[in-house]
């Protein structure tokens, strides 16, 4: 039997969310359900009445109810939910106007700015002001290339009141990679920065975002932040604007939020663009938003009293799920910088200074911190600390077992994992589980997930493709430029021709014995060495045990009709890839995993690649291995870093096992 790491306590569970929704499940529905597991069975057998009793449970605030909540579950691609609906998502996240904190804004500098939920309603109404005066009208563009102040956060709740479609990248990103997907847009406004710090450096953008600017025909106003210079200059940018010129001074101000059907685009994300030019998928405002209440609500437990934070930037998809909590009433901390500057306790320091309760983070920080042997619950006051969400990729047992060794041993580890494809989340956390290592404590509320095996089969504790059954509100509306949705449905839906499920293109394992999920990374990146499919994360977690390792990327070299695992390793300090280190290494994976994951060659590499978002990305560097091109290496955190692995390309076509 395994042994959870933490288990909730009874007073725990009466005081979660979680524990409200059931009895409001029982009370509506005549039931009896005790358990976790008897609330998700329900709410994937009776897909309808569980959205709708979510609508009710979370307060979605409409000014036309719905007239039926889906119509047809077999239409996957293409159900529409909650027809007859409208809504605003701008005004379900402003309906608080008190003196209560939304925004706590800080940064690597040691800046502090704050924002009341009164002071953001009043700041807001002033912008969508000024947006309405030039033309924003429902269904335009309005666009950010920003780092993550509350600026941006404003900016994008002045759009949404006015029904405009919402998209964002981080101002870290180069000009090209910011083209490549907002160009596609056609967006009418743009709102950008001066500048950002990170490491201790200032960095200016003006040059950045005057060549987005000038290659945008269809930009009407560029308005700019000014952030690390007090009055920049503008002149290069066309249609540009200061923030305090371009915002109305009139006070006092209602906003007229725009009311529209439940599936008018809210939101259009950003595949990483790894594999060629980013996708844009359009997102509704109804499925954003009771999506990501549900998960704020039930399985982050967030209540009005909480202060949550995400180490995160606007190009990721937890930005946009973290202004959700602004309809919770919490209090949000946003972050700019290097969460890592001056020291591996910045943010420790933080969650002590401003009580944060919830703290969200990837599991790439996690391990950062690991294998420097940081220990943030000796150091910090951690005691407000009651849950830690974490997502961006699969977090081995290992790391588990370091949160609450180092961090806290007493608190809700929220593991969490979906896709900027849905802005949300199929597998997630319950605060009323135990936690297991290196397990996504359970399936999510509606989301009719499953492990299937090659044929198309379901399968338990063994590793298989991530579907899900059923489809779900917060689904892409569609892909934008794609209009026959050929692209959709080539992403998620023709994999399994016969079987009509949505393939996320993860690689997972379902636990019969918990019911967590073990997460072993991206199954394009799956390794097949005679046949036989491995997960990149089977081998990364015996390799954290190692001190002389600080990260790692395996990856497939076809070869000689077969395929063989290349391992490179990046060392931590004081250390080299002596033969007796390789020997380490091949050992412990015989070990702790199999022999059929011990690689053929292992190499020295002086960085590992990421995406914006922070995953590994291996299949940029399996397609230069295998002589195939690369594109968009500006979807990555450092290009740079493939110069390497570009370099000894030809060699490892020539090297022997």
């Amino acid at each position: 039997m395994k042994e959870p790491l933490w288990v909730p306590s009874e007073e725990r569970k009466r005081q979660a969310n979680m524990t409200r929704f059931i009895e409001y499940v029982n009370a509506r529905h005549n039931r009896n359900f005790q358990t976790y597991w008897d609330l998700y069975q329900w709410s994937v057998e009776n897909i309808p009445d569980f959205w709708a009793t979510v609508w009710d449970f979370v307060g979605i605030i409409a000014s036309r109810p719905y007239a039926w909540v889906v119509d047809d579950l077999t239409r996957f691609p293409g159900a529409r939910w909650f027809i007859g609906a409208e809504l605003n998502f701008a005004e379900n996240l402003l309906r608080h106007r008190d003196d209560r904190l939304a925004f706590v804004f800080r940064n690597e500098q040691g800046q502090r700015q704050t924002m009341t939920y009164a002071e953001l309603y009043d700041t807001v109404a002033r912008l969508a002001a000024s947006m309405r005066r030039i033309g924003v009208r429902p269904g335009d563009r309005v666009v950010a290339y920003m780092p993550n102040r509350i600026e941006t956060a404003v900016a994008m709740l002045a759009a949404t009141s006015l029904g405009a479609v919402w998209a964002s990248v981080g101002l870290d990103l180069s000009a090209p990679a910011a083209l490549d997907r907002l160009g596609q847009l056609g967006p009418k406004v743009l709102f950008t920065a001066d500048g950002y710090f990170y490491k201790g450096k200032r960095f200016l953008t003006l040059e950045n975002a005057a060549e987005v600017a000038k290659n945008i025909p269809s930009l009407e106003k560029v308005v700019v932040v000014p952030y690390v210079t007090e009055a920049p200059d503008i002149s290069a940018i066309p249609h540009a604007v200061r923030w305090e010129e371009f915002l109305t001074r009139e006070r006092g101000l209602s906003i007229s939020f725009e009311q529209l059907p439940f599936e008018h685009p809210v939101y259009i994300m950003f595949s990483s663009g790894t594999t060629g030019k980013p996708k844009c998928m359009v997102q509704s405002a109804g499925g954003v938003l009771i999506s990501q209440l549900r998960e704020l609500i039930l399985h982050t437990d967030l209540k009005r009293e909480d202060v949550i934070t995400y180490i995160t930037s606007p190009s990721w998809m937890m930005w946009n799920w973290l202004l959700s909590s602004l309809a919770v009433g919490a209090t949000i901390v946003l972050y700019d910088g290097n969460p890592n500057h001056p020291d591996p306790y910045a943010m420790w320091r933080i969650v002590e200074e401003e009580r944060i309760t919830i703290f969200g983070c990837s599991a790439s920080y996690i391990n950062a911190l690991r294998n420097q042997g940081i220990s943030p619950g000796k150091a910090c006051d951690l005691s407000s600390l009651r849950e830690i969400s974490q997502t961006g990729s699969p977090l081995s047992a290992e790391g588990f077992e370091y949160v609450y060794r180092e961090i806290k041993g007493d608190l809700h580890f929220n593991s969490i994992s979906g896709g900027t494809d849905i802005n949300g989340c199929f597998a997630a956390g319950s605060p009323i589980l135990p936690v297991y290592a290196g397990e996504v404590q359970a399936p999510a509320l509606g989301m009719k997930i499953k492990a299937y095996d090659e044929n198309g089969d379901p399968i338990y504790d063994q590793p298989g493709e991530l579907v899900c059954e059923a489809p779900s509100p917060s689904m892409p509306l569609y892909f934008w430029n794609d209009p026959d949705g050929r692209k959709y449905r080539e992403a998620y839906f023709e994999f399994y021709p016969n079987r009509n499920v949505w393939r996320h293109g993860d690689y997972i394992i379902m636990h019969s014995d918990t019911g967590g999920i073990t997460f072993l990374g991206r199954s394009d990146a799956v390794l097949k060495p005679s046949g036989v499919r491995i997960g990149t994360a089977e081998i990364y977690r015996p390799l954290e045990s190692l001190p002389e390792i600080a990260d790692a990327l395996a990856v497939g070299q076809n070869w000689k009709g077969d395929q063989r695992i290349v391992l490179f390793v990046k060392l931590a300090p004081g250390y080299a890839l002596t033969e007796e280190l390789k020997e380490k290494i091949r050992r412990t994976l015989r070990e702790q995993a199999s022999p059929r994951h011990v690689p053929a060659i292992i190499l020295e590499a002086p960085d590992i690649p990421y995406t914006l978002n922070l995953k590994k990305v291996e299949t940029a560097v399996a397609n230069i291995l295998n002589g195939r091109p690369v594109v968009n290496r500006d979807a990555l955190m450092n290009p740079e870093s493939l110069d390497f692995y570009q370099r000894i390309a030809s060699m490892l076509q020539r090297m022997e096992d």
